[in-house]
């Protein structure tokens, strides 16, 4: 019998938020057997920069020269210029490799996947770079891909409540630096939000285009409709900026082929495991608070509009950093590397 090969991984970016959601996830789940090496741009010196993963200490080595040579699959969450030119090295070397940061996600000729969607893009011999998508992608992609074939759907409409940790560690900072600022009477300090985020709701954070869009609300609309092919139906998205550290939030407006009621929506979830129904009844437990860290896409109330048996809104949460990021990419990592093993 073939002995399994041992993988060679490496992680660049070990202290950036999802290089650290990454590495937690790859210390829990069943990847087969597998070395993981560190590495980051910021150490200079060999040995200056340590880390723990299984309980063991770990040097954190430096990017420069080749250090991805003889690795099998690299894990891309760095700055973007880190990734861009580790990515290249990456191919160059024969590895697999994927960008968790969003830095290739605008290239039509790198696939962007969603694990359990449109894992058919999933093909080392045509690519061996994979993007891994924006959270939202992720949730709405799911969320459609499970409702879609059973009813049909005619036009999907969401609002979209963005956390701080969009804007990794500044962002977290940030509001809670205001939020401390304004309980003890001071003035808040304002840089990643050029407004004032703590106890309050920006409508967006960044330059508008003529038609009052932002290039995240025009990139996520464009990131769903690669991973599922160009839809049909028509999608309507804006994004707020809310003051909570984790997890996007999501109502979502959606209408129909088929009639449906409440009950076959939830029986759709209840199904699977991708999906945690928890039904809104006197308490909201599907919220910011309960899910931050958890693995799955949360669905709480669901409303059926009376006026139309065909329309339906459907409250979504997820993690930004777990289901939104770092599951996403392990799944992907499982699939590439059975793919090469084989």
């Amino acid at each position: 019998m073939k002995a399994k090969k041992r993988f060679k991984l490496a992680l660049v970016g070990t202290d950036s938020m999802r290089g650290r959601e990454i590495k937690n996830v790859l210390g829990q789940k069943n990847i087969g057997a597998f070395d993981l090496e560190f590495f980051d741009p910021e150490v200079a010196e060999e040995y200056s920069k340590l880390t723990e993963f299984k309980k063991e200490p770990k040097v954190i080595r430096g990017t420069s020269g080749n250090p991805l040579e003889g690795i099998d699959l690299v894990f891309l969450a760095s700055d973007k210029e880190t990734n861009l030119a580790l990515g290249r090295k990456a191919l160059e070397q024969g590895s697999l490799a994927i960008d968790l940061s969003e830095t290739f996600n605008d290239r039509e000729d790198i696939p962007l996947v969603v694990a359990g969607v449109n894992d058919g893009g999933l093909d080392p011999k045509k690519s061996r770079l994979v993007a891994n998508p924006h959270p939202v992608t992720i949730m709405l992609s799911h969320l459609f891909h499970r409702v879609g074939p059973k009813f049909g759907i005619r036009k999907a409409v969401a609002f979209v409540l963005q956390p701080a940790s969009a804007f990794d560690d500044a962002g977290i900072q940030e509001l809670a630096g205001q939020s401390v600022a304004l309980l003890n009477g001071s003035a808040p300090k304002k840089k990643v939000f050029k407004e004032q985020i703590a106890f309050n709701i920006l409508s967006r954070t960044e330059s508008p285009d003529d038609d009052g869009f932002c290039p995240s609300e025009r990139r996520i609309v464009a990131e769903i409709k690669r991973v599922l092919g160009k839809p049909a139906f028509p999608l309507f998205l804006s994004v707020i900026q809310a003051p909570v550290f984790h997890t996007y939030s999501l109502m979502t407006y959606l209408e129909f082929e088929q009639e449906a009621d409440i009950a076959s929506l939830q029986t759709l979830f209840l199904d699977k495991a991708t999906f945690k129904l928890t039904p809104f009844r006197e308490s909201c437990p599907a919220s910011s608070i309960t899910v931050s860290g958890k693995n799955e896409i949360f669905v709480g109330q669901i409303k059926k509009e009376e006026s139309n048996p065909r329309t339906f809104w459907i409250w979504l949460v997820a993690d930004n950093l777990t289901r939104g990021s770092a599951l996403n990419a392990f799944d992907i990592s499982k699939k590439l590397l059975q793919a090469r093993e084989a």
